[in-house]
């Protein structure tokens, strides 16, 4: 369970910051891999090194923290004072309990739903933590800073996503099954991933877009720290047998069989 004291597993915070600097040199990935902490208490929490607050009486969603500590490189903190009244952001992450006005759908209803009922519905299968919680640090991977973080994550391509997939599943294969909530997006990858301790890979919505600056072709992936050792480890040895990004296109009107020989040499 996440706690600012809970005991280290998987890999620390130092060698957290080697594997993305990997990750982002096997995917060339345009942002920083950054990892996200959540918090029971404000002094286990103020303990971080480098942590900025949002300014007095200034609140930001949970996106837009992300967005300045994956561009920026800012550690920063969020409460439940500092999250946008009447929004999702501080339910999603365990901060507070969702107010009627979501949970009945009275909220969505005309806007992303056509009735109350379905926009009550997307409010009852949403993932969310468990409301128990101070606060939430998110920081660069890179900076060390949370040791560990609860999950670690990064935004990248389609093509970047499958292959860190393929990456998780070169030594110990596994199927994954991702879900889609819609609008609130971010409940599939930080919320669900910090809730569920696994693998999730996300479609980010319409407000991610909007307020977190999220491009166009950007996914958004989640994992506990142990899963993202397993996926920079399972990247490496997909290099060694030419399996790389940027994928290079072979050409559709081709003959495959040269090409399939490259990979699949003295497999016959």
């Amino acid at each position: 369970m996440a706690d600012g004291s809970s005991e280290a597993l998987g890999p620390t915070g130092a060698e957290l910051a080697e594997l993305a600097n990997a990750l982002s040199d096997l995917l060339r990935l345009r942002t920083l891999p950054f990892g996200m902490k959540l918090f029971r208490d404000a002094a286990s929490m103020a303990a971080v090194p480098g942590l900025r607050y949002p300014p007095k009486g200034k609140r930001f969603s949970t996106c837009q923290l992300v967005t300045q500590s994956r561009l920026a490189g800012f550690t920063l903190a969020i409460t439940h004072e500092n999250v946008p009244e009447f929004s999702n952001c501080g339910g999603v992450i365990g901060l507070n309990e969702p107010s009627d006005l979501y949970l009945s759908g009275r909220k969505m209803d005309g806007v992303w739903f056509e009735n109350r009922e379905a926009a009550a519905a997307h409010q009852a299968q949403m993932p969310r933590v468990t409301p128990e919680y101070h606060g939430l640090v998110v920081s660069p991977l890179r900076s060390g800073r949370l040791d560990p973080p609860d999950v670690c994550l990064f935004y990248g391509n389609p093509a970047q996503m499958i292959l860190f997939i393929n990456g998780l599943q070169w030594r110990n294969y596994r199927r994954y099954d991702f879900s889609i909530t819609g609008e609130s997006a971010c409940a599939d990858s930080w919320g669900r991933a910090l809730r569920d301790r696994t693998v999730c890979l996300s479609l980010p919505c319409y407000a991610e877009r909007r307020y977190g600056g999220v491009a166009d072709d950007e996914m958004l992936m989640a994992c506990p720290p142990a899963d993202f050792l397993r996926a920079v480890e399972g990247l490496r040895g997909l290099s060694k047998a030419g399996l790389r990004y940027p994928i290079m296109p072979y050409g559709p009107q081709a003959d495959p069989a040269a090409g399939m020989e490259k990979s699949y040499a003295g497999k016959a």
